[in-house]
């Protein structure tokens, strides 16, 4: 069973649905909507700051999403995926937004919606990813806009993780 923690009083929350892994850790003041996954060995701490997290979101395997103390809280949308291994931390991320492996998203970040945040990229803390661009490089620098297949790709990598976990469950 995951390993949920009040901290503080506070309880994280989730809405109806959600799979969290054996391994995944869930911490404070977490907010999740529904049909959410947590996967193996992925942290969403909550413990300094609120983390905010819509439907159909997925946060794979080793990611970890925190947040700032008493200055940058996260935000994630409807229909993003966090790919194994990033970070997301203090940040906003809108709807319809693939992070991909391995990447880093800083402090007061805000990825715009159905964008793409490729493998390894570190976004810099303030940076303003303008909506549908891809992103790559360290530091994160603007590469082109998403084509019609990488929206496809961002939309099915969204619906597939909910079926996923149903094959856990």
């Amino acid at each position: 069973m995951a390993i949920i923690k009040t901290i503080k009083g506070i309880t994280p929350k989730f809405g109806s649905n959600c799979y969290l892994a054996e391994n995944a850790v869930v911490v404070g003041e977490v907010v999740m909507g529904n049909n959410c996954t947590v996967w193996f060995n992925a942290v969403v701490r909550g413990d300094v700051n609120s983390i905010t997290i819509g439907n159909n979101s997925n946060i794979q395997d080793g990611a970890v999403i925190h947040c700032t103390y008493q200055k940058s809280k996260t935000i994630i949308g409807n229909n993003v995926s966090i790919a194994h291994n990033a970070v997301v931390h203090g940040c906003t991320v809108e709807d319809n937004v693939l992070i991909g492996m391995g990447a880093i998203v800083m402090d007061d970040a805000v990825i715009g919606s159905g964008s793409v945040i490729a493998a390894g990229a570190i976004v810099l803390p303030g940076t303003k990813i303008e909506p549908g661009t891809i992103y790559a490089g360290m530091p994160a620098k603007y590469i082109k806009d998403v084509g019609p297949e990488m929206k496809e790709t961002i939309a099915r990598t969204a619906k597939n993780y909910p079926v996923y976990a149903e094959w856990y469950k």
